[in-house]
């Protein structure tokens, strides 16, 4: 099995086991807060994404890459948006169908590896938002250079990206425990160690990687904001472990 099949089937198994933020879709009241215009998306675990980064989506094509949960393309098809869904977890995406029935907008959901070629034509979206999810995948530059393809000139990509450091440290935050880069796939006892928590296989990015790499795609940096977690000693002490950027083609 590919490893990033393996991790949709945990995330899969994730959802009657964990209360997790990121599979909680979104209710009918953000859904109307949203289609007024609050600032309600979500692209890391505590940062709103400011609303002039995306602002009016009427008749917009926006892909949703490893989006799925029914939360970002939730928000973006309540401004009005045209939405595809691509994400690998089957129980993610039926999250995006289940909001897109209660509230009555279309979405197109596609079952895919953003790690393959995407199975869209060059220029076919205006928009794409990647929530935090390459740190999923071992190589995140080739996907940059995907979504450059699938964009259309002028059009926006919007991330939220992992800036690497949390995996050096102890999951409470306290203590240097792991070498970086974080590799499962290079590092057996690592492997072991996430399985044995049921944690998906993840691995650590720089920001060479992630920045450098949508700037190597072709992309204009616009902006960039951080965050950090949602709890725990990083939460505690303010440490920035995520950023969110603005990038147009």
């Amino acid at each position: 099995m590919k490893y990033t099949q393996q991790n949709a089937a945990t995330i899969d198994s994730w959802k009657e086991k964990y209360g997790l933020f990121w599979m909680e879709p979104l209710s009918h009241e953000d859904y109307v807060r949203a289609a007024a215009g609050e600032e309600i998306l979500t692209l890391t675990p505590q940062r709103k994404v400011p609303f002039s980064w995306y602002g009016d989506c009427r008749g917009k094509k926006v892909l949703g890459l490893a989006a799925g949960g029914g939360q970002q393309m939730a928000v973006m098809a309540a401004l009005g948006a045209q939405c595809t869904l691509f994400d690998l977890s089957q129980t993610q995406i039926e999250s995006d169908r289940m909001v897109s029935e209660r509230e009555g907008y279309p979405i197109s959901l596609v079952r895919g590896d953003m790690t393959e070629p995407l199975p869209f034509a060059d220029g076919s979206f205006d928009m794409v938002i990647n929530p935090v999810s390459n740190h999923y995948i071992e190589d995140v530059y080739p996907v940059f250079r995907e979504i450059y393809r699938v964009l259309k000139p002028g059009g926006t990509f919007l991330a939220g990206l992992d800036t690497g450091i949390y995996w050096a440290f102890a999951q409470d935050g306290n203590g240097l425990v792991h070498r970086l880069p974080f590799n499962p796939l290079k590092d057996e006892a690592v492997r072991r160690e996430l399985e044995e928590e049921d944690m998906s296989l993840v691995f650590s990015h720089t920001m060479e990687e992630q920045i450098g790499g949508q700037l190597k795609a072709g992309f204009i940096l616009r902006d960039l904001l951080e965050d950090t977690n949602e709890a725990g000693a990083f939460y505690e002490f303010n440490v920035p472990t995520f950023i969110l950027t603005r990038a147009v083609k």
